[in-house]
């Protein structure tokens, strides 16, 4: 089988190698699934550079790739739920992704039916981001009739999160550029800012939640827009020790994020604020749940903005670093 394997890592960035390597062979607990499509994300290139080392401490060469939807070809002896042709979907376990290649073999707990409206390519763009959603609202212990500020939602991210928000109930804000706005309206934003005419500082004030997607730059004002008492999840900020100790990390790394992270949770006790790094996890329960909240009579409503073959993969990298997005790229794969 062809696949895009990181070779080393770059602080710098490096272009991924397609090779041709031996299709792998499930265990017990694993589904071989004849991946159809990979979801292309900005954590692929933070892997590239070696900036989750101290999460994930992956082992080069790595075959690359965080999410993927495609056939189930073979079953483990252990695994029950699937079986071969069924259509799945997942986030790559953290300890063994590989979603940039022909066939892979995934743990089954990872995996979620597809929805029968939902194409490949389609599925493709849901379980990163329907996952962080889904994981960063647990998280703030979010209810209906509260308020959450998305950062940033108009990226594939913002596709996601919008429509599980208003799924449970949540008044959701966002900002971006005006060429989004209609789009991100009809995904159930009731508050759209055009960064270019106005500041969110100057518009929103004691919102509930906030979900950053932006980071240290953005996350002092992050904090001015949210309530005492409020919860700010970041996918973009450091780790700290909330997130160690939910992530069930041994003593050091306790330590190394309670240092790293001490930052922001001061900024957060300023008014009583909760501050988590969310770094998402698979969980194929999860994205059933999704497939339950969006049948097909309220589909869920992805948005992809480019398709690329494997052959193209480091074209596809290139796309998502440069941050200019209307959705999800996605690598289509063809064995």
């Amino acid at each position: 089988m062809k696949a895009a394997i990181l070779t080393h890592y770059d602080k710098k960035g490096t272009d991924l190698s397609v090779q041709d390597l031996a299709i792998p062979v499930p265990k017990n607990d694993e589904v071989l699934v004849k991946i159809k499509a990979a979801g292309v994300n900005p954590l692929d290139h933070m892997i590239i550079r070696g900036e989750v080392k101290l999460i994930v401490p992956y082992k080069t060469p790595l075959v690359m790739g965080n999410e993927c939807a495609g056939v189930v070809e073979k079953v483990g002896k252990d695994v029950a739920g699937f079986k071969p042709g069924d259509r799945v979907y997942g986030r790559m376990p953290l300890k063994k992704i590989g979603a940039f290649a022909e066939y892979a073999a995934v743990q089954a707990s990872a995996l979620a039916h597809i929805p029968e409206y939902m194409s490949f390519e389609a599925a493709a763009t849901v379980p990163l981001t329907a996952l962080t959603a889904m994981q960063a609202f647990e998280i703030m212990q979010a209810k209906a009739g509260e308020s959450v500020f998305i950062s940033g939602g108009t990226g594939s991210l913002g596709a996601m999160a919008i429509p599980v928000a208003k799924s449970l109930g949540l008044h959701v804000a966002t900002n971006g550029s005006a060429a989004n706005e209609e789009r991100v309206r009809k995904l159930g934003a009731e508050t759209f800012i055009d960064y270019k005419k106005e500041n969110y500082i100057d518009v929103l004030s004691d919102v509930d939640h906030v979900l950053d997607t932006l980071g240290d730059r953005e996350l002092p004002n992050e904090f001015k827009v949210l309530k005492k008492g409020g919860t700010l999840v970041s996918l973009r900020g450091l780790p700290n020790g909330r997130f160690a100790k939910r992530s069930g990390m041994p003593l050091f790394k306790k330590a190394l994020f309670q240092i790293a992270g001490s930052k922001y949770d001061k900024m957060a006790a300023k008014k009583d604020q909760t501050y988590d790094f969310l770094f998402v996890h698979e969980d194929g329960r999860q994205l059933e749940k999704i497939g339950r909240l969006f049948d097909g009579d309220h589909p869920l409503e992805t948005s992809i903005d480019a398709v690329f073959s494997l052959n193209q993969v480091n074209a596809a990298l290139a796309k998502v670093k440069r941050g200019i997005s209307r959705g999800k790229t996605i690598i289509k794969i063809e064995a």
